[in-house]
């Protein structure tokens, strides 16, 4: 397997990233997981202006959108697969001890993983934790993980693939690593950004391609909901059987199951939409 790290391919066994870098020692760092089904990515447009925006968040510099497309071909080109998770990192570079940033300017890191297409439905849980819709990292994808690792971990034990968060005024925001949609008399709703979810590049076309609406949604909307579906760049559209112990035996329901032809379509005629 081969990865690009600062300015060119590397053997994944060999490449080294210093054990200062602000990524590791603080979480000071962000990053963006692209599709790519037969060495094409998906989207790839719009998750690097994603990036872009994260980095300002953090006051990182600019990443080069360039330099990471070529990247990205470099080794999308050296490790061929039907289906793949390429993982674009980028971090504060070598640093302190500390949370002040260094000057040696920042660390690039791209490596790709197979991955094998996700079942039409899964299962979820509800957690006690919250998003925080007013914190300095809201909205922006970060590597201070950490909280979502916990939560997936618990969604494991309790067989499901995902778990969801409401946020600090009750509201339902997002999952782990997906944005979450709920049908209500026949409509597609998802939380507005401003719950504190990650604006999701899935979720974007999602709304674009289906007329879903932004709206604000009590976190118990999920106990009366007519029918559920995550998005994600792994999972494109997909359906929710069950929550918590409460089944949804039809799913993917009649609006889901369009949702995710309509998708499947489009995403089918333009690979960066």
């Amino acid at each position: 397997m081969m990865i690009w790290l600062d300015g060119g391919l590397q053997d994944a066994e060999s490449a080294r990233v210093s054990v200062f870098d602000h990524g590791l020692t603080v979480g000071d760092g962000i990053f963006e997981t692209v599709k790519a089904a037969h060495g094409q990515p998906f989207a790839l447009t719009r998750h690097l202006d994603r990036l872009t925006r994260s980095a300002h968040g953090l006051g990182l510099p600019d990443p080069d959108h360039d330099e990471i497309r070529r990247a990205c071909a470099a080794v999308l080109e050296a490790n061929p697969m039907p289906l793949g998770r390429l993982r674009i990192t980028y971090t504060g570079g070598h640093g302190p001890l500390g949370s002040d940033r260094g000057e040696h300017g920042p660390t690039l890191v791209v490596a790709l993983g197979e991955t094998a297409r996700r079942p039409d439905t899964t299962a979820v849980i509800t957690v006690p934790w919250t998003r925080n819709e007013r914190g300095a990292l809201t909205g922006l994808k970060t590597t201070s993980y950490a909280e979502n690792v916990v939560a997936l971990a618990r969604a494991h034990q309790h067989g499901a693939s995902e778990a969801l968060f409401g946020n600090t005024v009750g509201q339902l925001c997002e999952g782990t690593g997906s944005n979450v949609f709920v049908v209500l008399d026949g409509e597609i709703h998802t939380p507005p950004v401003s719950s504190g979810c990650l604006p999701g590049i899935t979720r974007a076309l999602t709304v674009e391609w289906t007329g879903a609406k932004e709206t604000d949604l009590p976190l118990d909307v999920l106990e009366r909901a007519e029918e559920v579906f995550l998005t994600s760049t792994l999972r494109d559209v997909q359906a929710v059987h069950r929550i918590d112990t409460a089944e949804l035996p039809a799913a993917p329901g009649p609006v889901t199951a369009k949702a995710m032809r309509v998708f499947a379509e489009h995403a089918g005629r333009d690979l960066d939409p």
